[in-house]
């Protein structure tokens, strides 16, 4: 065979790539989707906006920036890794998307780990625009690379929860209902669950319930990893770690025994 002759090679291609690949069309597909695209970017950005230039609102001793900013965090990684991932692993799984993509050379193990990149790519994103605009409303977080590192852990701690509980209800709902409960679910924990405002914000009795809410475990961890107050709070975020990776195995048991592709 002479040089430069094409040369077939059958097969699929590796593993990281087709990941890689799965990776980036979930991603597209999320940002052009203008519901979605609301929900994990603009609704946030609003929130932390909204909620740091009301006149009157008190959430606490601290600042209300330094409350907000990591709480917004944690709802932008909850809009993406629970609410969006939801929504749209349920509408595949209606539209038979799944079950064509679980007969292709691309396996389910790699079908999910690009779920998860699209994700973490879309969270990056938030990040780069939740981030500036807490910085000129007046965040000033005293964190180091230990804190940043802290910070990003929680988040993926977070992702994961989040994302297990997800595909457990996209994958043993219908997708009209997995619709109704994912936006639902958003909402009661926007509205209570410790997103917003601080656990100690709530009524005494109910603080612990609250605090044990994977949107609790979040939000407080990335106020611990991202105070403004030099040296960290690691009481508060391995408590907030134990929460999110307990969550994050329960619902990864259940998805794996009950989810349905088709």
């Amino acid at each position: 065979m002479t040089t430069g002759t094409f040369a077939p090679r059958p097969g699929a291609a590796p593993l990281p790539r087709m990941v890689l690949a799965q990776g980036l069309m979930e991603a597209r597909l999320l940002l052009r989707n203008g519901e979605q695209l609301v929900l994990a970017l603009v609704v946030p950005i609003l929130l932390l906006v909204a909620g740091a230039l009301a006149p009157g609102l008190s959430l606490g001793a601290q600042p209300r920036i330094d409350v907000l900013a990591p709480g917004v965090i944690a709802l932008a990684v909850m809009s993406t890794a629970f609410t969006s991932l939801a929504i749209a692993t349920a509408f595949e799984r209606r539209y038979g998307v799944l079950k064509r993509l679980g007969a292709s050379p691309l396996p389910r193990t790699g079908l999910l780990a690009g779920k998860v990149l699209a994700v973490l790519l879309v969270q990056a994103l938030q990040l780069l625009l939740i981030v500036p605009v807490a910085w000129l409303l007046g965040w000033r977080p005293a964190v180091d690379a230990t804190g940043i590192a802290a910070a990003v852990l929680m988040i993926v701690a977070g992702t994961s929860a989040f994302g297990a509980l997800g595909l457990l209800m996209a994958g043993t709902l219908r997708a009209e209902a997995t619709l109704a409960a994912a936006n639902l679910v958003y909402l009661l924990l926007v509205a209570g669950g410790a997103t917003l405002v601080p656990v100690e914000a709530y009524p005494a009795p109910i603080q612990p319930v609250v605090a044990l809410l994977p949107s609790g475990a979040l939000a407080e961890g990335l106020r611990h990893a991202l105070g403004v107050e030099a040296g960290l709070a690691w009481g508060g975020i391995g408590i907030a770690l134990g929460i999110l990776a307990a969550w994050a195995v329960l619902a990864a048991v259940a998805t794996a025994r009950t989810f349905r592709w088709e």
